[in-house]
């Protein structure tokens, strides 16, 4: 049996290795820091070089009409349309509004859940940005009743 420590230590090991082997994504992390810094689902998807938002009926938000605990708000992003690089879910009133950016390929299902931190109420956004640079979403209200975000 392998103790915590002992897997650790491989852990940064192995990420030593693909570090030092160009396979880890630092350079991905860093290209995507002023969409993670973002403040508006607009700024967000101009900072990934996209075109303005439009809202599209074949893009599907989801999440909970009402959150009882803003520190796990359960949420996802779906779209069947052909031609998608990518999925974003943002918070519109969250510090920084793109919860999670998905990468998509023609092997990859456009279809995405995660859980997020929400502060307060505010609208969520599945944004699906395709190969053209359109910018296709769908907004939902999450009205939380106890704070998330150091609340």
């Amino acid at each position: 049996m392998q103790t915590r420590r002992e897997t650790l230590k491989q852990s940064a090991v192995v990420a030593g290795l693909l570090a030092s082997t160009g396979l880890y994504p630092l350079q991905a992390a860093a290209y995507e820091t002023a969409a993670f810094n973002a403040k508006t689902p607009a700024d967000v998807v101009k900072a990934l070089g996209a075109s303005a938002l439009v809202e599209s009926k074949d893009v599907i938000v989801g999440g909970p009409d009402i959150a009882e605990n803003g520190a796990v708000v359960p949420l996802s992003a779906s779209t069947t349309l052909p031609g998608v690089k990518r999925m974003l879910i943002l918070v519109e009133k969250n510090p920084s509004a793109m919860v999670a950016l998905f990468n998509v390929s023609d092997a990859v299902e456009a279809n995405f859940a995660t859980r997020a931190k929400m502060g307060q109420s505010s609208d969520v956004y599945a944004v699906a940005i395709m190969n053209d640079g359109k910018a296709l979403f769908a907004k939902k209200e999450v009205k939380v009743t106890l704070g998330g975000c150091g609340g």
